[in-house]
């Protein structure tokens, strides 16, 4: 709440209210004059097409669209299971996270490598920030925001999608539960000349947590002629 200059923005940990953060952020810290890469994953690709929207004055060079939730995210696999859990059943998570953050930092982080003990390798920083959910307050903020997406983030904004294609990179995943391959094949279809792509590397839509290297030496790639252009 400290770092935004909006007063009025009471919903700061809301949808709109990050979107609003966003803008403020930028507004306060870069020049109008420069030109921005905006790059985002899952929620924040909603939240990117929103600034994009609202603030159509800014510079953006280009806005890379990482496993995008920008549409039907109560209707997708994932949103299906979780969309009664995050809208009614949150506060019952508060207790046991309250219960749990008394353990020594020792003790959590254990529980975390415990709980992703099944990946091949996983970034030791993802243990540090996971660490993080272990905070009643933490927790609350996400599943707040997570309740509001089940019922804001509905239908595309084609039109601002259809403003900014030549800007737009997407980027979909074969086997995301957040959103589906077939929201690909829908988007593809519907923006045949954009530059929307599909994962062939089998990443998951949590990338982060094993595959953050392998994204940013792509994400570099496809950004490398539109910045040697500046």
């Amino acid at each position: 709440v400290s770092d935004t200059d909006i007063k009025e923005l009471e919903d700061v940990f809301g949808l709109n209210g990050q979107v609003e953060h966003k803008l403020n952020f930028l507004k306060k810290n870069v020049s109008k004059d420069i030109k921005l890469v905006l790059i985002a994953h899952s929620i924040g690709c909603y939240i990117t097409l929103e600034m994009m929207k609202r603030a159509s004055e800014l510079q953006v060079l280009r806005s890379v669209l990482l496993f995008p939730t920008i549409e039907r995210m109560a209707q997708s696999p994932q949103g299906k299971l979780m969309t009664p859990l995050l809208c009614k059943l949150r506060y019952v998570l508060y207790m046991p996270v309250y219960l749990l953050s008394f353990l020594p930092e020792g003790v959590k982080a254990s529980l975390v490598r415990f709980a992703l003990r099944g990946m091949k390798s996983c970034d030791e920083s993802s243990i540090t920030t996971s660490v993080n959910l272990f905070s009643v307050d933490c927790i609350a903020n996400i599943l707040y925001m997570a309740s509001q997406e089940m019922m804001k983030v509905v239908e595309r904004d084609s039109t601002t999608i259809k403003q900014n294609l030549k800007k737009l990179i997407f980027y979909y995943g074969t086997g995301d539960s957040w959103c589906p391959q077939h929201y690909y094949d829908e988007i593809k279809m519907d923006f045949p000349d954009g530059d929307i792509r599909l994962c062939e590397k089998g990443l998951r839509h949590a990338f982060v947590l094993d595959a953050s290297k392998e994204m940013a030496a792509m994400i570099t790639d496809w950004l490398r002629d539109d910045l040697t252009k500046l």
